[in-house]
């Protein structure tokens, strides 16, 4: 028996090929909202902050996280091109990890006035999460397959 077999026997290897619909949902939609909020509350802001991190290219930068974001909460949700979608999701979330710890000195877990990076680091596992199990049967990539 192996490590994925003895962690699917309580549950039964049919439940756990569902597993990643759940990781699936919770990351487009918070995907979905991060990007819509950009774009919602002005991308020249968000340009411009990246710019005063140094970032470069912020005027490409900016739009183009936003897009990543919302089209990736998109397909998440769809289920459609998963594991691939999910590669430039992990690597976004890697550099607004690295942005919030090491340019904005953010503690991990927050504080009384500032914001964590906690859900950045599980939210970049959890794409490589779906990069490694895929869709789940219930994604327009299983009726493809």
């Amino acid at each position: 028996m192996d490590v994925g077999d003895w962690l699917a026997a309580p549950f039964g290897s049919e439940l756990v090929e569902w597993a990643p619909i759940p990781l699936r949902i919770v990351l487009g939609v918070i995907f979905i909202d991060a990007g819509l909020g950009k774009f919602r509350r002005g991308i020249g802001g968000f340009s411009g902050w990246l710019e005063s991190l140094g970032v470069p290219f912020p005027r490409l930068a900016g739009p183009g996280v936003a897009s990543i974001e919302l089209v990736g909460g998109i397909l998440l949700l769809a289920g459609l091109l998963v594991p691939w979608v999910a590669i430039p999701l992990a690597l976004n979330m890697m550099v607004a990890t690295y942005v919030n710890k090491f340019k904005e000195g953010l503690p991990f877990q927050g504080s009384s006035d500032k914001q964590g990076y906690e859900l950045d680091v599980l939210m970049v596992f959890a794409c490589i999460g779906l990069i490694l199990l895929g869709a789940g049967p219930a994604s327009i990539d299983s009726i493809l397959s």
